[in-house]
């Protein structure tokens, strides 16, 4: 999920509160080692959601909720019912917002944080403020402190069932990487690019992403290719104007680096 960009300078990967996308599916589909970089929060509306990492698995049913925390590596797996399709409605807390709600809300400081992964049900309550959030975040006329105060709520009732988000440390590198590659993919973005972006030196960038065991170009495509999977998902564009706006000219060479990184061709998830 994309963060929105930012007027500041200095500040390129700065989100609005909360961002939210609805996943839809006619075939099963799974992504491999997915590093998840902001806590979520997801809806599984029909089908059935499936997390599997080296310490076990989860799974998720419909009309289960699954709390993800942040800096967590999965295979995801969405299965689509007999004759149906998947879908999921997630929700992807910012890192200032869930600093906001430890701030506001210190009362849970003392209950442990969602470490693996949790569920609840999506009961009248949940289903309640999770719409509500949904209809604030995605609406444009929506004020900020609105947007915050109903992403505020979700985070809220999932602590008062026990589900609470750690408190947030400075971003690495790569997630600063991610987060502005992910807000305009169709960008050439360079080394000397995300430098500048960033007000660094070439070198110092990449002696920095090497500490984290990455490079610039492996943050690059990966961002690119977790927000084509994103289109895919969530929207009714062509395979080929989503491979344009992740920063892929060729079609061929997105469907490659596509089936590479996932193990099968995009259009795969357009039977």
């Amino acid at each position: 999920m994309s963060a929105i960009p930012s007027s500041t300078p200095g500040t390129p990967w700065a989100p609005q509160p909360a961002a939210v996308q609805l996943v839809r599916s006619q075939v099963p589909h799974g992504i491999r080692t997915l590093t998840v970089r902001e806590d979520l929060v997801g809806w599984v509306l029909r089908g059935r959601k499936r997390l599997v990492s080296p310490g076990g698995g989860m799974a998720f049913e419909r009309g289960r909720v699954f709390c993800i925390p942040r800096a967590t590596q999965w295979d995801v797996l969405n299965d689509p019912p007999p004759g149906g399709h998947y879908e999921a409605r997630v929700m992807a807390f910012a890192p200032q917002t869930i600093e906001r709600f430890h701030a506001r809300f210190g009362q849970y400081a003392g209950v442990p944080a969602v470490q693996g992964g949790a569920g609840t049900d999506a009961d009248p309550a949940f289903a309640a403020t999770f719409d509500h959030a949904c209809a604030a975040l995605s609406d444009p006329e929506a004020s900020e402190a609105m947007r915050e105060h109903r992403a505020l709520e979700v985070l809220l009732l999932l602590a008062e069932r026990g589900l609470v988000f750690a408190p947030v440390q400075s971003l690495g590198w790569a997630d600063r990487v991610h987060r502005l590659v992910g807000q305009r993919t169709h960008v050439d973005w360079t080394v000397d690019t995300l430098a500048q972006a960033f007000h660094l030196s070439a070198s110092s960038l990449q002696r920095r992403l090497a500490e984290e065991s990455t490079t610039a170009s492996r943050c690059v495509r990966e961002a690119r290719l977790l927000t084509a999977m994103a289109l895919l998902q969530g929207s009714e564009l062509q395979v080929s104007e989503i491979a344009v706006r992740c920063g892929y000219q060729s079609h061929s060479r997105f469907s490659a680096a596509f089936r590479q990184r996932f193990g099968y061709a995009p259009t795969h998830l357009r039977p």
